[in-house]
């Protein structure tokens, strides 16, 4: 299943946790120091909470989870035929995951990634600058 992914900067991380919680009548799927997930099955959404004071309620990043490698390969070879620009991520360590992706820049500069998780990890790259 893929779903949409929304990476919003928040002031008080705690705060914002028990606010999804209750909008998506829901539990954070991950929790780690400066950044908590949830993984929304009605709508299909995961939830990405980056603690980033004084840029609270602002757009980290978007995206789109896929379900394997694979699917992040497909990807790239689609964006590059279409000349959009990529950078390719492949084994990398963020938000506390290995991941595989490709990111994207629309016409305002928004950044997205197509991505697939590999593992979970106990570290993150800089939750707020690797994303």
């Amino acid at each position: 299943m893929s779903r949409i992914q929304l990476a919003l900067n928040v002031d008080d991380l705690d705060a914002a946790i028990a606010f999804y919680s209750a909008l998506f009548n829901a539990q954070p799927a991950k929790i780690k120091p400066g950044y908590a997930n949830f993984a929304i099955s009605d709508p299909p959404l995961k939830l990405v909470l980056m603690q980033n004071p004084g840029h609270g309620g602002t757009l980290n990043h978007l995206g789109i989870e896929v379900t394997s490698s694979s699917v992040v390969h497909a990807e790239i070879a689609r964006l590059q035929a279409a000349d959009l620009f990529t950078e390719k991520q492949m084994g990398t360590t963020c938000c506390f995951a290995t991941q595989d992706k490709v990111w994207v820049s629309g016409p305002d500069q928004e950044r997205w990634e197509v991505y697939t998780k590999i593992a979970d990890t106990d570290s993150a790259d800089a939750p707020a600058t690797c994303c």
